[in-house]
């Protein structure tokens, strides 16, 4: 009898155990590399509906077409890259473990924030961080879906992540309120939500002054220097080669080479790509001579000088010192913004 009962508890507790594991929800695990379960199955889904998965169907296996999805939502999430999902990826893609699936948690939390926010706060914490493209992930894209979903442009589970999903989102909507369909969130995007335009990151204010930055000249520290001197000297340099580290004609690195060009006008900046995106103003349109920013690690990493008409001079580490097309589908995937020099 003792036997039995025993028996009795244990098959009891294997059973209970059993239905916890199943009734598991995305982001409840870190989900890694051999995995077989329905949590990875609606990772890949998740994944998939921001363009990272892209195999014909998903399954509950985590394979290498899995891990390389992740890693690369990773980057573009400007995350840990190490293809594991685990609370960084799955708050990036906007998964709350607590509910039964990502898409329903993210559905109540949108359902939540639309009944508990005005659409004019929305609008404004929709402006609060600049331009919004492809890549961003921050609190102004969760904003930005949430209204476009209330609009019906913006369909299935909202995160803050903008991938092709929102971009699609945003074309429809630019597409309905007549204005350019780019999939980018700036201006006039959010003029034609209901915004002013304008945003934190003086996004408004760079816009009213690009038709005369091109003649213009750029002040840092205290010394006037010619955007179009500051370019014929980039120019001047082309096809010099690639050298980590290398600052001089002999050699560039991306910053290196930035830094030379405007320092032969005067023009001191600081010296690595990061420090670089911190001091110069965002701008939504690059004009001629503002510096164009990539993210080909975690943040800004790589960085060149706009030279219009969608081109840009740059030291490449595979190219040295060349003119790239701002649409070339390597960059145009990492593109991170302008920035002007002040």
């Amino acid at each position: 009898m003792k036997k039995f009962m025993i028996s009795t508890v244990f098959a009891t507790c294997l059973m209970v155990g059993t239905v916890s594991v199943a009734d598991a929800a995305l982001g409840d695990q870190t989900l890694r590399s051999g995995m077989n379960n329905s949590d990875v199955q609606e990772l890949q889904q998740a994944l998939k509906d921001e363009g990272y998965f892209n195999f014909h169907t998903t399954t509950n296996y985590f394979g290498p077409i899995t891990r390389q999805a992740v890693r690369d939502f990773q980057r573009s999430a400007g995350i840990t890259v190490d293809g594991i999902a685990g609370p960084q990826t799955f708050g990036a893609l906007g998964v709350n473990g607590s509910s039964s699936s990502s898409s329903s948690s993210s559905n109540s939390s949108s359902s939540s924030s639309s009944s508990n926010v005005s659409s004019s706060d929305r609008i404004g914490t929709i402006q609060s961080n600049g331009t919004l493209r492809r890549g961003a992930v921050n609190s102004s894209v969760a904003a930005l879906q949430i209204e476009l979903k209330e609009r019906g442009h913006f369909s299935g589970s909202t995160g803050s992540t903008y991938g092709p999903r929102t971009e699609q989102a945003v074309r429809s909507f630019q597409r309905s309120a007549g204005i350019t369909a780019d999939g980018i969130a700036g201006p006039q995007t959010f003029r034609a939500l209901g915004g002013s335009g304008s945003s934190s990151n003086a996004t408004s204010s760079s816009n009213s002054s690009a038709s005369s930055s091109s003649s213009s000249s750029s002040q840092v520290a205290g010394v006037s220097a010619s955007y179009e001197n500051v370019i014929r000297t980039a120019q001047a340099q082309t096809g010099t080669r690639y050298v980590w580290g290398g600052t001089s004609p002999s050699g560039f690195d991306c910053s290196g080479f930035i830094q030379y060009s405007f320092n032969q006008h005067g023009v001191s900046l600081p010296r690595t790509v990061a420090e670089m995106w911190r001091s110069t103003t965002r701008v939504s349109n690059p004009q001629r001579g503002d510096l164009v920013f990539f993210e080909t690690r975690t943040g800004p990493s790589h960085a060149g000088i706009y030279l219009g008409n969608g081109q840009f001079i740059h030291s490449g580490a595979s190219t040295g010192v060349t003119t790239t097309s701002m649409s070339n589908s390597y960059w145009s995937q990492r593109y991170l913004g302008a920035g002007r020099v002040n």
